[in-house]
């Protein structure tokens, strides 16, 4: 049985990867800010619930404790992100804060854990937004976006995965571009993306991949992204 643990999963992208992993045969936990809201999903998935702050090391340390007293970890879907669009020092630190340091603060917690596993896993939600090749690319949708912090954030993220891929051969590291999708990111509805389902399933496809799949790359619906 594998276990993995999702942050930034009551809503959104991270609920629905949540609730397929859980369908595909996880142990699955639901990282979750808000408590209330995390044993609520966790009931309706049949997922168990963590409270976990990816901004906060007091409640990543806690959650990663309780993860590991509970079992342990095999993966680990670094999913909670924010959005921000104003060009501000307080909204950019706020969204580096949760995008990027967040990754590291959730990693350095999880990798005590994972090295114990297996077949442990690290999938970092990254964006296409952050991809040189994507924004250059006119066929691109990151091309006709706006995004200056989110993108750079998502970069970081990029280069987080790689440099993680290094410095823990021993575990796999993936960053994925989960697609244009339909979900409430940055506070604002997105009609235009594709079903939040089928961007899940890449996300679910990347977390079982075990150790045959590739690590220290940054990858869209399974293919290599340039970036």
């Amino acid at each position: 049985m594998t276990t993995t643990l999702v942050t930034g999963a009551t809503r959104g992208l991270g609920k629905e990867t949540a609730r397929q992993l859980v369908e595909a045969g996880h142990t699955v936990w639901i990282g979750a800010r808000n408590a209330e809201q995390g044993e609520a999903v966790a009931a309706e998935i049949g997922a168990r619930s963590v409270q976990l702050d990816v901004t906060d090391d007091a409640s990543v340390a806690a959650a990663f404790a309780q993860v590991d007293a509970d079992g342990g970890l095999d993966v680990l879907v670094n999913n909670a992100g924010i959005a921000m669009w104003g060009l501000n020092g307080p909204d950019a630190l706020r969204v580096f804060d949760t995008n990027a340091v967040g990754i590291v603060r959730t990693t350095e917690a999880a990798l005590p854990i994972l090295r114990r596993s297996a077949n442990p896993l690290v999938v970092n939600i990254s964006s296409a937004l952050g991809s040189f090749t994507a924004v250059h690319d006119p066929e691109s949708a990151a091309s006709t976006v706006q995004a200056a912090v989110y993108g750079a954030s998502k970069s970081a993220v990029t280069m987080l995965t790689v440099q993680y891929a290094r410095m823990a051969p021993e575990v796999h590291f993936v960053a994925l571009e989960p697609g244009y999708t339909a979900t409430e990111l940055g506070g604002m509805p997105n009609p235009h993306g594709r079903p939040v389902e089928v961007s899940a399933a890449t996300v679910v496809a990347a977390a079982s991949a075990g150790p045959e799949g590739p690590t220290g790359v940054l990858l869209e619906d399974g293919r290599p992204l340039g970036w």
